[in-house]
Parts: C-alpha cells; sequence; structure tokens
C-alpha cells in the first residue's frame, strides 16, 4: 500500500515513515509545500491531510488531485503519531476487506 502524507511536523517526518514502514506501507511525505505538489503526489492508494498544520492551499491542491484520480482522501486535525497509526490501521482494515 502507498500513502502520501501532506501537512505535519518537519521534525516527525522519520517517525511518519518508520510508522508506515511498520503497517508495510511506502510512503512520501510533504511537511511543506515545495513547487507544483500535483506532480509529485503520484497515484497513492491513500492521501492523509494533518489539516491542523497545512496550508489552505496545499489542501485545495492536494484535493484536487485526489479527486482527479479517485484517490481516498483521509483527513485529521491532529498530527501525531497516535493519529496516523488509527488512520492506517482503519484503512488497512478496509483493504483487507474488499
Amino acid at each position: 500500500m502507498s500513502i502520501v502524507i501532506i501537512g505535519g511536523n518537519e521534525r516527525m517526518v522519520c517517525q511518519y515513515e518508520g510508522i508506515c514502514k511498520n503497517y508495510g506501507c511506502k510512503v512520501k511525505v510533504f511537511a511543506k509545500e515545495n513547487g507544483a505538489l500535483k506532480k509529485k503526489i503520484g497515484l497513492p492508494d491513500l492521501l492523509v491531510l494533518f489539516t491542523n498544520t497545512v496550508s489552505h492551499k496545499m489542501v485545495i491542491s492536494a484535493v484536487g488531485e485526489a479527486k482527479r484520480n479517485n484517490i481516498p482522501v483521509a483527513r485529521v486535525h491532529s498530527s501525531s503519531a497516535t493519529a496516523l497509526c488509527s488512520i492506517l490501521e482503519e484503512h488497512i482494515l478496509k483493504s483487507m476487506e474488499a
């Protein structure tokens, strides 16, 4: 399963990557905006938006790209490791049931 994380704390990027690796997921993390986001997102299985730490412009860009490519979006206010774990557990269980 591939995941793109948008937002979050820059100091926790390594933790986000480690958590996703423990769940058997490949991950790209964009803690801040660096150029054209839509070119970098690709076609992940899940897009995670940490809404507390991301600009409105990035949210609009990411959600628009997700809609164009039918990518599920998980929005969470907190950018904690626990919040990421709960999102991954929820979506991995959904993918196993399907």
